[in-house]
């Protein structure tokens, strides 16, 4: 059974991700052997997803390559963060509002993203994936973007050359000659980094809009789905208590569960809606089931036991005194108020090495469950 791997967005908090991948590598008998002919990515998972996609022919390779790319980050690497910077990009929106909100230049954000644009240059070898492909060590890879002039969810996939595109409501699979300025479309966090050119189509992070994250890999022929999120909401016990409401939303916390519904909310309601739809099928027998042309898919799901807030608004002081001073005036170092914001932002390593500790934990605590669902056929 051909086995995808979904790594869903979220900035920093996609370091979580590499303790998964980290613990999944030890578990797994032969740990050279990629164990996911599929990999799908969005916003900051596309690039965890290239990395490992380009080291298809040595897993263990790629998630040491992750782990260090990850736990050595600092923010300059991706994005620029002097006074002048966030000054001039104030000012830079300030000045759209004359001109419909349109503006002349590098597109509109809080950020420059430039250094990004390097960091995965040096990085990540796209070039090496038409003959991984060929060898048959990868199937496929999907990288999912947000195009800001039709409002649809573009994924676009390199792979094997007996794959089809598809489109639904709002969501467009086509193949494509995989770029870094894919990767950097998909992982264009709303109003925080600069929209990126695609063809004829300005594209934002694929988050955005992604009603279904799980859909590409079955369009690619996925029948088992390991799905790693970013949030710890779908553990019941770590829902947060209701504090006392002492003031109006900050501007942190309005742009925090914009972003949560975004990166978060489309995850979870796709998984619980897999899950319903598993236990019909099951209800079904064979002659139905053909009728239908409809099976059951496997999910397993990998999800934090730490909250993101807290633990970024402990690890505020480790970023440069600019992002410090800027999180601090929209409101974004308050537990249970902003913090959720910092914790997309804190590109540091002492913070992205807790997040992959966490990972690597999280995913041992199923270790039986994890490595099960791997090796059965």
């Amino acid at each position: 059974m051909t086995t995808a791997l979904v790594l869903s967005g979220g900035g920093a908090r996609a370091a979580y991700q590499v303790g998964v991948l980290k613990a999944i590598a030890e578990l797994l008998p032969d740990q050279d052997r990629n164990p996911f002919p599929i990999i799908c990515g969005t916003s900051a998972g596309a690039i965890n997803a290239a990395t490992l996609a380009t080291n298809a022919d040595y897993f263990r390779r790629g998630v040491a390559q992750l782990e260090q790319l990850w736990g050595t980050l600092r923010s300059e690497q991706v994005h620029r963060v002097g006074y002048g910077e966030l000054i001039g990009s104030t000012l830079k929106l300030i000045l759209s509002f004359f001109r419909s909100g349109i503006t002349f230049g590098r597109p509109l954000s809080l950020f420059d993203n430039t250094p990004l644009y390097h960091l995965l240059m040096e990085n990540i070898h796209l070039q090496l994936l038409p003959d991984l492909i060929e060898r048959g060590h990868l199937r496929a890879l999907c990288i999912t973007a947000l195009g800001y002039q039709t409002g649809q969810s573009m994924s676009f996939f390199q792979g094997d050359a007996a794959l089809e595109g598809w489109k639904r409501a709002r969501r467009i699979g086509t193949p494509a000659v995989l770029t870094h300025k894919h990767l950097m479309a998909s992982s264009a966090l709303p109003a925080l980094f600069p929209a990126v050119k695609l063809q004829r189509e300005f594209f934002g992070d694929g988050a955005m809009r992604q009603t279904a994250p799980m859909s590409a890999a079955l369009h690619l022929g996925a029948q088992k789905l390991l799905v790693v999120g970013v949030s710890g909401n779908r553990h019941k016990a770590n829902v947060q208590q209701r504090l006392p409401v002492t003031h109006s939303p900050s501007l942190a916390q309005i742009f925090a569960q914009l972003l949560n519904s975004a990166f978060i909310d489309t995850m979870e309601e796709d998984i619980d809606m897999m899950q319903r739809f598993n236990r019909f099928i099951v209800e079904l027998d064979d002659k139905k089931r053909e009728q239908l042309r409809v099976r059951p898919v496997e999910v397993q799901v990998i999800t934090p036991s730490v909250r993101f807030d807290e633990l970024a608004a402990s690890h505020i002081d480790d970023l440069p005194k600019a992002m410090r001073v800027f999180l601090r005036t929209i409101g974004a170092t308050r537990v249970g108020g902003g913090a959720s914001i910092a914790s997309y932002l804190l590109f540091e390593a002492p913070y992205c090495q807790e997040l992959m500790r966490c990972g690597y934990r999280d995913c041992m605590e199923q270790a039986d469950t994890v490595r099960s669902f791997l090796t059965a056929s």
